[in-house]
């Protein structure tokens, strides 16, 4: 019996700009989470007494700012090396050959496929033959399965490959190939990178994306890690363990205000729900993006006091039970008011509604008026600005518009 772990998109040192724009943001332990999460690799290798480790692509974000990125990744592979456990990796998009220009040596426990060709690695003292080639540059457009070696009989046969399969949701199209396509070539296991979010794809053959092993923005919420795994004398895989690595944890905390009147009664439903998400994290930094949602009398509120109400969030988040950094109140309710009541009260009011509705359903040119003002304002005033006028942004901004207007209509000026 052995065991192995299979691991992919390490994205070491990935620069995560704009992190500086959200006002208390841990920006330093968010930036070194992708190297505390290869520590935290190294570390789950030699507790488990790993035979092996295989790396599907995308140790390195892209070009090095300097040799202390190399460095580390080669520092952690030496402490394989002292246990020897030896290591497999290829080259994705994000360090294909062309991308890094800049070189160190490996130790002697790391092999790393060529990108000429596909080949093949015994692993020392294993019956285990690892199959992989490397990215020659960024945009790999064939197919590289038909490339690969044959299966070896006798053998547990393992594919390295980093691929976006036929094309999935948010990813660029690499080195595309089918299910079928794996499944022929008789592997034992495929070990897949490219896509971030951890997948299951078969069971015969094992077809696996490990995942990365940190998220790295709110659009890569949940755990985060590798799989570890157990093949049997009959070189057999008799587990694919999901183990946890990541050191951040992202998380879209949905909270319900439908229904909610009372600003006190929402502040109650946001922070059991932090405290929810908190415990999930186990003990991890919580970047939590909050999500408010329902029909709600205190729509125009949220979006008129957005400072209070993020401002209270970030309260509610220091007694949560744990670290947290919020990263984003987002406002996706709904108002309660009857527009078409209002529209009838008087004919300014009237008028008022009416401009907001056609305000929603107009082209999202901007006036000749607005261009000619964007014109006068300094580059780095206007490229704010233009941003928050087109796209979804625009969107957003006129639905924060419509919601404080309405709110003043409806109560008067008044409390809600």
């Amino acid at each position: 019996m052995f065991r192995f772990i299979h691991a992919a998109d390490l994205h070491l040192d990935s620069p995560l700009r704009g992190l500086e724009a959200y006002e208390g943001a841990p920006v330093e332990t968010i930036r070194a989470a992708t190297r505390r999460a290869l520590e935290n690799l190294v570390a789950l290798a030699l507790e488990e007494a790993a035979d092996f480790v295989v790396i599907a692509g995308d140790v390195y974000d892209g070009d090095w700012k300097d040799h202390a990125t190399g460095l580390f990744f080669r520092g952690q592979m030496v402490r394989l090396e002292a246990a020897g456990i030896p290591v497999c990796l290829i080259s994705g998009n994000h360090d294909a050959e062309s991308v890094l220009t800049r070189q160190l040596s490996l130790p002697a426990n790391v092999h790393r496929f060529s990108a000429r060709a596909a080949g093949s690695f015994e692993v020392p003292g294993l019956p285990v033959v690892v199959h992989g080639q490397s990215f020659p540059n960024r945009a790999v457009a064939e197919n590289l399965v038909p490339g690969y070696p044959e299966a070896v009989r006798g053998k547990f046969n393992l594919g390295l490959l980093h691929t976006s399969l036929t094309g999935l949701p948010g990813h660029d199209t690499y080195a595309p190939c089918s299910l079928r396509d794996l499944e022929e070539k008789g592997y034992d296991y495929w070990a897949l990178g490219h896509i971030h979010q951890p997948a299951e794809l078969s069971r015969e053959p094992w077809i696996i994306f490990s995942g990365n092993v940190q998220g790295r923005h709110a659009r890569e919420t949940g755990p985060r890690g590798c799989r570890l795994v157990t093949v049997t004398e009959a070189l057999e895989v008799e587990s694919v363990e999901f183990r946890e690595l990541d050191v951040v944890r992202w998380a879209l905390v949905h909270v319900e205000a439908g229904g909610v009147e009372k600003t006190g009664e929402l502040f109650d439903r946001i922070d059991a729900a932090l405290r929810t998400a908190v415990c999930e994290a186990g003990g991890r930094l919580l970047a939590a993006r909050i999500i408010l949602s329902g029909a709600t009398a205190l729509h125009g509120w949220l979006h008129r006091e957005a400072d209070s109400l993020r401002a209270e969030c970030v309260a509610l988040a220091q007694s949560a039970g744990g670290p947290v950094w919020i990263e984003e109140v987002k406002v996706a309710t709904s108002s309660v008011y009857d527009t078409a009541e209002l529209a009838s009260r008087d004919s300014l009011t009237g008028l008022v509604v009416e401009s907001l509705d056609r305000a929603g359903t107009e082209s999202l040119d901007r006036p000749a008026e607005v261009e000619d003002l964007l014109k006068v304002l300094p580059k780095s005033v206007r490229a704010g600005v233009e941003d928050l006028m087109t796209g979804e942004a625009k969107g957003e901004l006129l639905a924060e518009v419509r919601a404080i207007i309405l709110d003043a209509l409806a109560t008067r000026g008044g409390e809600v």
